[in-house]
């Protein structure tokens, strides 16, 4: 069973954009309950399907698998919830740690996350300086919620 421990936050400035180029992601969901999420996801040209449990402090279960792409762009244009959530990612290695910036596009545009890792819940984070205010237990920045209430919503 695999664990997913994450810290999510706002990101401030344009600092960390000289740091990383993004990769675009699509995404959408089939299943959005409360007590599990099944996601489909596509990655430049690799499609994903990723089961999550439900969070508990910044913990939850969850479980990716490679599909193919041809199968998950079907089922994101024909299945899944809409708004597909559309995003460009970054990955920037800080301090020992790599954060994934997410910068939405669409009916989310205008919203830039950062999230990290972690081992643990009590592991120490050094904080970049492009790093806002923490976001890990608000869950309007959950991405399944981004499409129930997208950001230009708010």
């Amino acid at each position: 069973m695999g664990k997913e421990i994450e810290r999510k936050f706002l990101v401030k400035g344009n600092a960390w954009r000289r740091l990383a180029t993004g990769i675009l992601y699509r995404q959408g969901y089939l299943s959005i309950v409360k007590e599990r999420t099944v996601r489909v996801r596509i990655i430049g040209t690799k499609g994903f399907l990723t089961i999550k449990g439900i969070t508990v402090g910044a913990t939850r279960t969850e479980f990716e698998y490679e599909i193919p792409v041809k199968d998950a762009n079907i089922m994101l244009d024909e299945l899944c919830e809409r708004p597909i959530i559309e995003k460009n990612r970054y990955k920037i290695n800080h301090a020992g740690l790599i954060w994934e910036i997410d910068e939405f596009a669409g009916e989310n545009k205008g919203l830039i996350i950062a999230e990290v890792e972690l081992d643990d819940e009590t592991q120490k984070v050094q904080l970049p300086e492009w790093i806002g205010e923490e976001v890990t237990d608000d869950p309007r920045y959950f991405n399944v919620n981004l499409i129930k209430k997208p950001y230009k919503s708010w």
